[in-house]
């Protein structure tokens, strides 16, 4: 009977002890699984080090972007035109590409070219692709021109369409652009106000008297006569202020002493450095609203 019992019992305790045995194996993690977890997160770090790279070329401007931007900081005016396409005459333009005006604009990342023969402001939305622009969606006013209307429907048709830019550096750069049907034109840029300033001009409205005066400083030197005047949203006069001699300039006036004239003029605050003891404010000229010859 013991040996009976025994023999039964030692089959039981082998097997308890092997299922104590694997439970042990169970519960210690092997080293497979250890190297899966160091795996892991060193796919979830290249992860979010591979996130990061689109944030950092975001941040960089694209070369496109960084010619617009560098095209909206003038005002170009033309300096020539080179037509060897054999097309129609151009010098109706050449005879006043002083006149003749281009700017780039940037207004909530819409792109607009604007342009003008000095009448009409025509306008375009557009698209740089490389050093290729293209214009689309052409706007303008309507006014009639008379003698600048042929100038301004050529300068119009040369505009539309694609064309290859190029800019050279320096302080007064050049922009070239050759047309798709082969003409060139070169463009002398001008740095803006805005740009010039580093700062949003404010937005004056000045009478100036067609007779000059002696200046308060100088007998010898004479200044303009200015006075004030002020607008309501709808553009109908308020008020006017007295009138007084003004001892500066205003960027791209020339008074000719035949007209008395209302300018809008855009005012700009100096800094320290760019200001002397007698000049806080540079007064740029944006148009003239109203001329009327003296008799």
């Amino acid at each position: 009977m013991t040996l009976s019992f025994k023999s039964a019992l030692l089959p039981s305790m082998l097997a308890l002890s092997l299922a104590l045995v694997a439970c042990q194996e169970a519960s210690v993690p092997t080293d497979t699984s250890s190297e899966s977890v160091e795996t892991n997160i060193s796919t979830e770090k290249a992860d979010i080090e591979n996130d990061s790279e689109p944030l950092a070329k975001v941040s960089e401007m694209s070369a496109e972007d960084k010619m617009i931007e560098n095209l909206a900081r003038y005002r170009w005016t033309l300096l020539d035109i080179d037509d060897k396409s054999g097309g129609p005459v151009i010098t109706t333009l050449v005879d006043i590409k002083n006149q003749v005006v281009l700017s780039f604009k940037q207004n909530q990342g819409n792109n607009t070219l604007n342009y003008g023969v000095g009448c009409n402001t025509m306008s375009a939305g557009y698209e740089l692709q490389g050093h290729t622009i293209t214009t689309e969606d052409i706007m303008s006013t309507k006014m009639l021109c008379e003698n600048l209307n042929k100038a301004e429907n050529r300068l119009d048709s040369l505009m539309q369409g694609t064309s290859e830019l190029s800019v050279t550096e320096g302080e007064n750069p050049i922009l070239t652009q050759v047309t798709s049907n082969n003409v060139t034109l070169t463009w002398k840029g001008r740095l803006t106000s805005q740009a010039k300033y580093n700062t949003k001009g404010e937005t004056l409205f000045w009478a100036v008297n067609a007779k000059m005066l002696p200046c308060a400083d100088s007998s010898s030197k004479m200044c303009l006569q200015v006075k004030p005047i002020t607008y309501d949203d709808q553009g109908i006069k308020t008020g006017e202020g007295e009138w007084s001699i003004f001892n500066g300039e205003i960027d791209g006036y020339e008074h000719d002493g035949e007209h008395n004239e209302v300018l809008r003029l855009q005012r700009y605050q100096l800094d320290s450095d760019q200001t002397s003891a007698d000049e806080e404010y540079a007064y740029v000229l944006d148009a003239v609203i109203e001329s009327s010859v003296v008799e």
